[in-house]
């Protein structure tokens, strides 16, 4: 018998303990027009399981949201059960799943960015101007973190952003969406120019034989280059972690950058994706991946153009060495940072956690050994390799080595990704490149490593920016996303709005983050906060929680108690 398949009833007998027959199969019956148009809509594309996001992708781009009659019919043409498929497309933020007896939602809908740039930006003003003006016919919700925090606040309408938005702004992005038009793509540096400037030299001679593996992983570990997602792996351990397991291996790319206030990987895709895609390559020789999957976040289109292209010239030039290069959409979840979150939404599930061990290098994406590694780890690579451990290590200060790339956000004159020394400070990294305060705003504090990494006052801007340097203060730089706030700002808000986050992002397989960051909000709404619980449930949280989504989210709360305890009574 096929796999989800169950026999019509054989009737009985009417009569005393008979019953009426069943003609039909169990569960929710497909509509047929349903079945035509997810067929037809998924044409000579697979089935198989693992791209179950792509096609519910595919589904609500053409449709605009997610019905249950095309879902049943998904499952149906991927034979899956129905309550796989509504659980995926339920659990990403990204998805809109019209749910039975409910309308379809309208036309249009406006997500209106909420991280902690934005609302300081004044993001929820602008949302409720919005609704006011558009809330009969266009549908206005909250978006979490949409990478551009340099020019908050954003709106988004469907694939098209609108940075430093004004109603006025908002009004012509909902023009230009209802033209239809093609995206514009960023200016990027071409094939050509960056095979020119000495691209994918590094490349050719480990291709060639004329590097050797081992000479590549002693000059990683010398440099000190740790791994840039956010952990601080070393990576040379990492590799060797990797090879350590027979094969066949895997490799996995984390561009699902989506920490609030960080937007780096985005700066890097849009300007030089061929150097991004060398460093890729390299890893890829190094352990010997059979396949390489890029997890992209769905907030950047355009950059899903980019490297779509990219990717089809790297196969015309025979540089993939047959690999399968697969570029794979997110949905819309924070906790696909987590790596082994991501490697389950690869899979085309719901991004929960994997306990560990093992890990994934040792059993990761498949099954199989995974390299997992983030955009910008992998953008210094081929550097690193061409110019020698020692011109890295150069590049850092105050002890730091090599070079970071900071997403500077907040109350600064010049927000933006900025390539600084390894271990500068914040007082620099704002008065050096960010241009200094906002006219009317005193610096007040920061968070160095975007929602999840604390916050610390102004009068402790001289700690270098780097890993193992913030550690004791009860923080850590993490993504390096600085969000730097003013005395006009309120902490209660920006407590809040972290907490919010979290809240809003919980995967909700564990208790102590899943309901711990429920009830730390609800408590953080009154006007007087009990320090005492919200200590003792922050401990509970950090403590018990699986991932570092739930162990971290009290970090901005602690932070702030132990800081401007003043600001929260």
């Amino acid at each position: 018998m096929a796999e989800g398949k169950t026999l019509s009833a054989v009737p009985k007998a009417p009569g005393k303990g008979g019953r009426k027959a069943r003609y039909q199969n169990k569960g929710r019956q497909v509509e047929p027009i349903a079945a035509r148009e997810i067929a037809a809509l998924l044409g000579s594309r697979s089935r198989q399981s693992d791209l179950l996001l792509e096609h519910l992708h595919l589904i609500q781009d053409t449709y605009g949201s997610l019905s249950v009659d095309h879902l049943a019919a998904l499952a149906e043409e991927m034979r899956l059960a129905l309550a796989e498929v509504y659980e995926v497309a339920t659990f990403y933020h990204n998805f809109t799943v019209v749910k039975e007896g409910e309308s379809k939602p309208a036309a249009l809908t406006l997500k209106v960015c909420d991280s902690l740039s934005c609302e300081m930006a004044g993001a929820m003003t602008i949302k409720q101007k919005l609704i006011k003006k558009y809330g009969g016919t266009i549908r206005v919700t909250h978006g979490a973190c949409m990478g551009r925090c340099e020019i908050a606040p954003v709106v988004r309408l469907k694939d098209r952003y609108v940075g430093n938005a004004t109603i006025g702004d908002v009004d012509a992005l909902i023009e230009a969406a209802k033209k239809n038009n093609p995206l514009s793509l960023p200016d990027f540096t071409s094939f050509d120019d960056y095979k020119d400037a000495g691209g994918f030299s590094t490349h050719a001679k480990l291709r060639a034989g004329d590097l050797v593996v081992d000479t590549i992983i002693e000059a990683l570990n010398e440099s000190g280059h740790r791994g840039l997602g956010g952990a601080g792996f070393p990576h040379a351990l990492k590799l060797n972690s990797v090879l350590s397991v027979p094969g066949p291996r895997y490799m996995a790319v984390n561009a699902d950058e989506s920490e609030p206030g960080t937007f780096k990987d985005r700066y890097y895709l849009n300007n030089n994706p061929y150097q991004f895609l060398e460093g890729m390559l390299i890893a890829a020789e190094i352990v010997e991946a059979e396949r390489i999957y890029i997890f992209l976040r769905d907030e950047y289109p355009e950059t899903y153009q980019i490297l779509s292209g990219c990717i089809e010239k790297l196969k015309a030039e025979k540089l993939d060495s047959g690999r399968k290069i697969y570029l794979r959409r997110g949905a819309g979840a924070y906790i696909c940072g987590e790596e082994s979150a991501m490697l389950e939404s690869i899979e085309g599930k719901r991004a929960l956690p994997r306990h560990k061990p093992p890990f994934p290098a040792h059993v990761g994406l498949f099954g199989r050994p995974t390299l997992i590694n983030n955009v910008e780890t992998l953008y210094w690579l081929p550097d690193i390799i061409h110019k020698g451990p020692e011109w890295f290590k150069a590049g850092g200060r105050h002890g730091g080595k090599g070079f970071r790339s900071f997403s500077l956000s907040g109350h600064v004159k010049k927000p933006g990704v900025y390539i600084t020394p390894a271990g500068i400070t914040a007082e620099e990294l704002i008065e050096e490149f960010g241009g200094g305060m906002q006219d009317g705003h005193d610096f007040r504090a920061y968070l160095p490593g975007g929602a999840s990494g604390g916050l610390l006052p102004a009068s402790m801007a001289d700690i270098p920016l780097d890993f193992g340097t913030l550690e004791k203060h009860g923080c850590f730089i993490g993504s390096a996303a600085v969000i730097v706030i003013s005395d006009k700002d309120d902490l209660k808000m920006v407590a809040r709005n972290l907490m919010r986050f979290f809240e809003d992002e919980s995967c909700g397989q564990c208790t102590p983050c899943r309901a711990g960051t429920e009830k730390a909000l609800r408590l953080m709404e009154a006007e007087h906060w009990d320090s005492d619980l919200l200590t003792e449930l922050s401990a509970v949280m950090r403590d018990a929680s699986i991932c570092g989504l739930g162990q971290a989210a009290p970090n901005g709360l602690m932070s702030i108690f132990k800081h401007f305890p003043e600001a929260v009574k």
